[in-house]
């Protein structure tokens, strides 16, 4: 869009140059002063039709003469030119709208993420980073560019409305985060989104107790406080500085030469290692990861799991390695 734009500047730039010269012309011409020869001028430019401000000579009209053709040139094109932007603007936003609805339509097991604040960035970087399919919504074109550039879905709308969220296809959706810096609309995002599919994974950002209690009630499955988790890592990275690195480290939050993930994969019903045990599964030999708890289908966890402990489909397996290992592990897992 740079190319009409910047012509339109040049035509309201050439515009007021001939503007001037007529002004100029009439005052040298015929010994006008500046106003009477600046309104002759625009007159004659606009071809309003009035009649000359004073009786002109041969001189005169043949100045008129040329700043007439030179004048309704340059006005055709400048009209020309608008016309061209209004019309490109308008295709665009038509087929901007079409493309973006098809794109809705196809998502399918992608996370939703609600606002675009510092909270909503930092939650599409990790999604990001780990290869998933997202939306963004957010009532802010403005907000949203950042998005854009980052090559993100984005959906410019009011979150806590129903319709927005089925056009973000909330049914279809495996997660969403409602990251939007007022509780009370995170509480209706979560209301909402609870009600059109019961079996979605909720987390929100809350920013005291009383809003966690209330998302909590709303049907959010996870609530976070960015102020006590905050406190509570400042605390954690004075008491326990070690300790703080290493999970960092592993939860991918600081960028080392150590490429350490944690990873949870649901071991499927055909699984080659469901109904082993974790020492006949051969994980650990094979993809050199750390088998750090099992989560049974009940919701009891059996942390640091002997190589006795049975595997069954439905189980979740907790563990830690490499990226690339963890990658293919998923693959033999969740076949």
């Amino acid at each position: 869009m740079r190319g009409p734009f910047l012509r339109l500047f040049w035509i309201a730039i050439l515009l007021n140059g001939v503007l001037g010269v007529g002004a100029v012309g009439y005052r040298f011409i015929e010994q006008r002063s500046w106003f009477e020869s600046f309104f002759m001028a625009l007159i004659t430019l606009t071809t309003v039709g009035y009649g000359e401000v004073w009786p002109l000579s041969d001189e005169g009209r043949l100045f008129t003469s040329g700043l007439i053709i030179v004048g309704v040139t340059v006005v055709f094109a400048a009209i020309g030119i608008m016309s061209d932007l209004v019309l490109q603007l308008e295709l665009e936003n038509f087929f901007g709208r079409k493309r973006t609805a098809r794109m809705l339509k196809k998502l399918r097991d992608h996370y939703i993420v609600c606002g675009a604040g510092r909270v909503g960035r930092g939650v599409i970087d990790e999604l990001q980073r780990s290869g998933s399919k997202l939306l963004l919504i957010d009532s802010s074109g403005e907000r949203a560019k950042w998005a854009e550039e980052q090559g993100v879905p984005v959906l410019i709308a009011d979150a806590t409305l129903d319709r927005t969220l089925l056009d973000a296809g909330v049914e279809r959706a495996k997660g969403l985060v409602a990251a939007i810096g007022s509780d009370a609309e995170n509480v209706y995002v979560t209301l909402s989104a609870r009600g059109l599919n019961p079996a979605l994974r909720i987390a929100a950002r809350a920013t005291d107790e009383q809003a966690e209690a209330k998302l909590k009630r709303a049907g959010a499955s996870t609530v976070f406080t960015p102020y006590t988790f905050i406190g509570h890592r400042l605390a954690q990275s004075l008491l326990r500085p070690h300790v703080v690195s290493f999970l960092d480290v592993a939860s991918a939050f600081k960028d080392t030469d150590l490429d350490l993930d944690v990873e949870q994969v649901r071991v499927a019903e055909k699984s080659p290692v469901a109904e082993r045990t974790l020492e006949e599964s051969k994980l650990r030999q094979r993809y050199g990861i750390i088998v750090l708890a099992v989560m049974r289908p009940d919701g009891s966890m059996q942390f640091n799991p002997a190589g006795q402990t049975r595997i069954h489909a439905g189980d979740v397996l907790i563990a830690m390695g490499e990226r690339s290992a963890l990658t293919r592990m998923e693959v033999e897992v969740e076949e």
